[in-house]
């Protein structure tokens, strides 16, 4: 259609009668494309999608306009076969304009649309795009009562399970409003809670939330907390950063004690002799931590995914583990039944033969999934791990019934417009997913 268009305009700028339609035409074909141009999509920083429009606030057909004047003094001067070619290419342009306008905003209307899942729906937060949900904890058993973390000072509150959420204000006492925080990870033993983040920060709460309090950290804290967990009543928690020092407090957090005698990359440049790949030298973080609940040993995965460590209660160091793969790994963790599980770049998944730490890299099983390609970030089971979910970029989500032997695509959530981080379940019956721009997913069964 275009062409026939631009053919048409050629023909008609031979008669001196038309120089202005011609005119008109142009400018709205450049307007046309420079607002196209304009009108893409791209990422910034923490993943915010920004879109850079034009100027002119008036729809593309508007911008194809005529003169009553011009219109009626050069109609009369057109042949019929001049004046049908003008009005033709006056419709084409204008249904093209209008068909291109309600495309654009049926594309930016999907983002709201109900999901066809037979096991997730999507809630609406009272966020702005651009926040990336990094963590959930409820404070009852029930799970009605919990938190939600994120990004950009994000702390969210429900009371009806997930549902509805609104903004949890702590106020200026406690948090800076000037300071962008990261809040990384909560959690709760009954009424006493805990927040960690970044910028180096640890709130605690002793009555399910109602109130929080902020408590001191050292500015020579090595790393950035990114792991907090209530291991028991009466001010009993561990925190992990992201340089591998564990601390522990008995005393809600007055005094801490260091369950490690070195950061990774100090132990690694000390047994460059052990053979680690990537270990010569290295400095660098952790990019994932994960604990078991049952043994309280913690995984650590190094930022380039090429080998990961391990910890255990007495130990003084991190135990580095080399890997015969050259795959590298994207995330992994402890199942329910204290098996571990790793994500692969690529869209691999591996699990563990044994219910513990492997001691060899070859001591995990493939699971049969097709990723399409897409990068698995995390692994999660209901409360009894009898369900298990993967989530990953551009909305994947699978679920498995055989613990991870294989696995099925959930088509429904296809239409999810961004990444999925975060596997979290509460009870059996209440799990969510949490992903970038806001994107929460909770569970509502088959």
């Amino acid at each position: 259609k275009l062409q026939r268009i631009r053919t048409i305009i050629m023909r008609a700028s031979h008669h001196h009668q038309q120089q202005n339609l011609v005119q008109s035409f142009s400018s709205s074909f450049i307007k046309k494309n420079t607002t196209k141009q304009q009108g893409k999509m791209r990422n910034i920083g923490d993943g915010k999608k920004t879109i850079i429009r034009s100027a002119a606030k008036r729809d593309d057909a508007n911008e194809i306009s005529f003169s009553e004047k011009d219109d009626e003094n050069t109609t009369n001067k057109l042949t019929k076969r001049e004046f049908g070619m003008k009005t033709f290419a006056f419709t084409s342009l204008s249904l093209f304009a209008s068909s291109s306008s309600s495309q654009q905003k049926e594309a930016f209307a999907g983002d709201d649309a109900s999901l066809n899942s037979n096991f997730w729906e999507k809630v609406d937060l009272p966020l702005e795009p651009g926040v990336i949900l990094l963590d959930i904890a409820f404070t009852d058993e029930n799970a009605r009562h919990g938190f939600l973390l994120g990004t950009r000072q994000t702390i969210l509150e429900t009371f009806d399970g997930g549902k509805t959420w609104d903004a949890k204000d702590l106020g200026q006492d406690v948090i800076d409003d000037e300071v962008n925080y990261r809040f990384n990870s909560v959690s709760f033993n009954g009424d006493e809670g805990w927040i960690v983040g970044k910028p180096a920060i640890l709130l605690h709460t002793v009555d399910a939330g109602k109130t929080w309090e902020r408590v001191g950290l050292s500015p020579r804290l090595p790393g950035i907390p990114v792991l907090i967990t209530a291991t028991g009543d009466n001010g009993v928690a561990e925190m992990v950063t992201d340089q591998g020092a564990i601390y522990l407090t008995t005393d809600a957090a007055r005094n801490w004690k260091a369950a490690v005698e070195e950061t990774v990359d100090a132990t690694l440049n000390r047994t460059v002799s052990s053979g680690v790949q990537g270990a010569s030298y290295y400095t660098g973080s952790f990019s994932t931590v994960s604990r078991n609940p049952e043994t309280g040993e913690y995984i650590g995965l190094s930022s380039r995914g090429n080998f990961y460590m391990s910890w255990a209660p007495g130990q003084a160091y991190w135990q580095p583990h080399n890997r015969s793969s050259a795959r590298r790994i994207q995330s992994m963790g402890w199942r329910k039944d204290g098996g571990v599980w790793q994500l692969t770049r690529g869209g691999g998944i591996y699990l563990s033969d044994t219910k513990a730490l492997p001691e060899e890299d070859d001591e995990f099983t493939e699971g049969k999934i097709g990723s399409r390609g897409y990068g698995l970030l995390d692994l999660g089971s209901n409360a009894s791990g009898t369900k298990y979910f993967t989530v990953g970029g551009s909305g994947s989500v699978f679920s498995s019934e055989d613990k991870g032997k294989t696995w099925k695509r959930d088509r429904g959530t296809d239409e999810v417009a961004g990444n999925l981080y975060k596997v979290a379940f509460a009870k059996d019956d209440v799990g969510f997913i949490l992903g970038n721009d806001g994107i929460l997913l909770r569970y509502r069964g088959s």
